[in-house]
């Protein structure tokens, strides 16, 4: 049957055939899009792990600055500094995306368990059940902006 724009077009994975009776409803065309997405799993990952390394990124290069400005370490931090904002955004320039403004929403939630992550890490203070609540919720976001249905 038919072409990407038919309703009764086959998907196949995980969800198939999942909602076809309410073909009417947002549901199944996310529940589509989201299969899309798992069918594919290398690119999905990817677009994670973009997002990881430039949350790692970001956040070493701000580190460098506080670490001069509010820990009184050597301007000389702000020569890694300077490179790690610049992989930073380098980094999310390489996702393939239409609007840049959506790559850095979902970023956003990408970048707050990346900064808890980092607080625990390289800070030594364990995130509480609240901050990891906060990420959750903060990635089911990034994941909805990330692989929610697209066009017309």
């Amino acid at each position: 049957m038919g072409s990407a724009g038919n309703p009764s077009h086959h998907i196949g994975g995980p969800f198939e055939g999942f909602g076809s009776r309410h073909r009417r409803s947002g549901l199944p065309t996310f529940l589509r899009t989201v299969n899309k997405a798992l069918s594919r799993p290398q690119e999905t990952e990817m677009v994670y792990l973009i997002y990881a390394a430039a949350a790692l990124a970001e956040i070493a290069g701000c580190f460098a600055f506080w670490a001069w400005w509010r820990l009184g370490k050597s301007a000389l931090w702000l020569v890694p500094g300077v490179a790690s904002l610049m992989l930073f955004a380098w980094l999310l320039a390489q996702v393939d995306s239409a609007a840049a403004g959506r790559t850095y929403a979902a970023y956003g939630g990408i970048y707050i368990a990346a900064s808890l992550c980092w607080l625990w890490f390289a800070e030594g203070l364990r995130p509480d059940k609240w901050d990891i609540a906060g990420a959750v919720v903060c990635v089911a976001g990034a994941s909805l902006i990330l692989l929610g249905p697209r066009g017309a």
